[in-house]
Order: C-alpha cells, then sequence, then structure tokens
C-alpha cells in the first residue's frame, strides 16, 4: 500500500529531516510512528500526501510513485486519503456538519448525498447529535473528532493522522483513538504518528524515527526527548 525506498528529504543545505529511509506498510495494516520531536514523522506523513516531495528516492502509494505526479493528479490520488492533524482547521463560520460535507461538495456530490454521508460519517465518532453545532463550542476533543469524521467522509483507503490526541486529556484521546481504531478494524490503512506511551503501548507495529533515520527502538535521548 505505502512504500519508501532510500527516501531522504533536505531542506538548504545541511539540513536533512528524513535519511535514506526504507519502509512499507501494508494495505490494511495499523503503523505508528514514534520518535522525539524533530524526528521527521511529520515529514514522512506529508511525503505519502505529497505534500512534501522525496530530495532522492522514491514513495510509492498502490503501487504509483507519487512524487512524479503532476498537479493535475493530485486530487485523485488525495481523495483516497483521509488526512488528519493537530490543528483542526475547521471552519468557523459553518456547523459541524457543513465542516463535514466541504470535502464531498468540492468533488461534485449532490448535496442530499453529501449530507448523508456527512452524517452517518458523524454518527461513526459519536458526534451525530452535534450536527448542527458551531465547531467552537465543542471541546478540543470532540473537535479533534469532526476531524475524523471530514477525514473519512470520502471513505478512503489510507488515513494519516499526525499527533491527533496531542494536547487532549486522557478521556477525549481515548475516544479519538477508538474512532481511528474501528476504522482501521474496516480494512482502512492507518498511519499514526505519535510519542503517547499510553498509545504505544498496545501498539501491534511501532517505526521509530530518530534524526530523520529509523531505527530498532528508542534510544534513552529519544525517550527523554519524548517525554
Amino acid at each position: 500500500m505505502i512504500e519508501f525506498r532510500h527516501v531522504s528529504k533536505q531542506y538548504g543545505r545541511g539540513s536533512s529531516a528524513l535519511t535514506d529511509i526504507d519502509l512499507t506498510i501494508g494495505k490494511g495494516e495499523l503503523a505508528f510512528l514514534s520518535g522525539p520531536s524533530g524526528a521527521g514523522k511529520s515529514t514522512l506523513l506529508k511525503m505519502i500526501a505529497v505534500m512534501e516531495r522525496p530530495t532522492s528516492g522514491t514513495v510509492s502509494v498502490n503501487g504509483q510513485d507519487v512524487g512524479r505526479l503532476n498537479a493535475s493528479g493530485l486530487p485523485y490520488l488525495r481523495r483516497n486519503l483521509g488526512l488528519i492533524f493537530q490543528q483542526q482547521s475547521l471552519l468557523n463560520d459553518r456547523s459541524v456538519l457543513s465542516n463535514v460535507m466541504l470535502p464531498l461538495l468540492v468533488i461534485g456530490t449532490a448535496g442530499a448525498e453529501a449530507e448523508k454521508r456527512a452524517r452517518a460519517a458523524l454518527d461513526k465518532v459519536g458526534l451525530l447529535d452535534k450536527a448542527t453545532s458551531d465547531p467552537m463550542a465543542l471541546s478540543g476533543g470532540e473537535q479533534q473528532r469532526v476531524s475524523i469524521a471530514r477525514a473519512i467522509v470520502n471513505r478512503p483507503q489510507i488515513i494519516l493522522a499526525d499527533e491527533p490526541t496531542a494536547n487532549l486529556d486522557r478521556a477525549s484521546a481515548r475516544k479519538v483513538m477508538d474512532a481511528l481504531k474501528a476504522f482501521h478494524g474496516v480494512g482502512v490503512t492507518c498511519v499514526i504518528a505519535t510519542h503517547d506511551d499510553n498509545i504505544l503501548a498496545s501498539a501491534s507495529r511501532i517505526v521509530y524515527l530518530e534524526h530523520g533515520r529509523l531505527v530498532d527502538g528508542p534510544s534513552s535521548d529519544s525517550l527523554q526527548g519524548a517525554a
């Protein structure tokens, strides 16, 4: 599903975000990216979504070298991706339901169908009763779950989540992770960047990054940086 081959990413002279990454994530897999701040987790996720391109090496999604995609090909790739970031970027002038409908309306889905699917997505994250609410009236955890609903309303094959539980209390973080694991449970490939030890404790696959390189596990320095 996702394949990195000898991928490196440099910003300017001597600044390497990723170095010689070889990584394969299979279809339907749940993989966690871990490591200290600045280890390259966000850069790796952005390369899958073609928000960044490699300086060298290849990134493939569904067998397609995404580094070679032109501007016209990007929307088709991203329709199969659900993107969840720390900053929810919900629109304050729209209801929760309208926020979740937006990705469907952008690609030309009829209004009635978009609303039906948006309501179903909100129901999956336990927030259908908040459909008419102002996003800013929700708690941080609820806003993050709205972001998840918006990310999955297109029925993506892959969900990419960058620190989805950051700054949330334990109960809210658990609800966010339960929602993500539910989508994984029906076959969606999930790649989640986190250094939340409570989440990592039950993870079946953890990909560790340190100074832009894959490592076998966290060093003592990594654990201190993630604390």
